[in-house]
Order: structure tokens, then sequence, then C-alpha cells
């Protein structure tokens, strides 16, 4: 395995996985603060095909 083949693909996946999911959560926070919401849960999971890899990580984001 060539590491930094594989170090500038992950960043690559990180790179896009963050940008996405920040637009996402600002559509979604902006829609729950205009209905009143004070607060949303976000749960980021990953997963790998084929592997046992299953990670989760979760945060209450405050919108006030």
């Amino acid at each position: 395995m060539d590491e930094d083949e594989l170090n500038m693909a992950m960043r690559k996946f990180l790179k896009q996985v963050g940008v996405t999911s920040q637009r996402e959560i600002e559509r979604v926070a902006h829609a729950a603060a205009a209905g009143g919401r004070k607060s949303i849960k976000l749960v980021m999971r990953l997963t790998a095909e084929g592997t046992d890899l299953d990670h989760s990580i979760e945060q209450e984001i405050k919108l006030g």
C-alpha cells in the first residue's frame, strides 16, 4: 500500500465530507431555528463496506 496515495485519497474524501456536511447542517439548522428549535442533535456515522468499521460521533448544536 502506498501511504502517500492513501493519505491523499483520505484527505480528498474528508474535504468532500466536510464541505457537503457543513452545507447540509447549515440548511437544517436554519430551518430548525425558523421553526423555533433551540438546538439540533447531529450524528455522523462512518462505515466502510466490507469491513467492521462502524464509527459514530454525536453532538448537540445550539442554535441560539
